[in-house]
């Protein structure tokens, strides 16, 4: 891994969880035209389901945030499996889509997504900050409370 972004995860007190298998028939990640296209990730460390239930009823706002950080950790695990090691090699977040599993009508969906989007900017500093969609999601795969896909430039 680069330089750059293992000193400033060592600064954060932040690691990359361990990459697993996909949940299905599906890659984890696929390079093409410079850009890294991650599938969808949720909040695991390995194999380990940290971060499950529906937001506004079995995890807390604060427990969600949270959730969408080691989510975005796991975003940058497969960046980093794609490159080599090399994160410093990213050019630009280009996209991150959030999903929320929350109760209906829950309007913080937004907030919850903005946790993962401010680890990408801390750790990528301007190359993490990207376009965004969210939308809450009536459940979500292995009852995971956040799923994120992104897209990453890299040279």
């Amino acid at each position: 891994m680069g330089q750059r972004v293992t000193g400033r995860l060592a600064e954060l007190g932040l690691e990359l969880p361990p990459q697993h298998p996909p949940a299905g028939n599906y890659v984890p990640y696929v390079v093409t035209g410079g850009q890294i296209w991650v599938s969808g990730v949720g909040p695991t460390w390995g194999r380990e389901l940290r971060g499950a239930g529906k937001i506004g009823r079995d995890v807390t706002f604060d427990d969600g945030r949270a959730a969408a950080r080691l989510t975005a950790l796991n975003l940058l695990a497969h960046a980093s499996h794609a490159l080599a090691g090399d994160l410093d090699r990213i050019r630009r977040c280009v996209k991150v889509f959030g999903l929320v599993n929350a109760t209906p009508g829950y309007a913080d969906a937004h907030l919850v997504v903005d946790a993962a989007s401010g680890l990408l900017a801390d750790v990528l500093d301007d190359h993490g900050r990207h376009a965004r969609s969210v939308t809450v999601a009536p459940s979500l795969p292995m009852n995971i409370s956040v799923e994120l896909d992104a897209v990453f430039e890299f040279a």
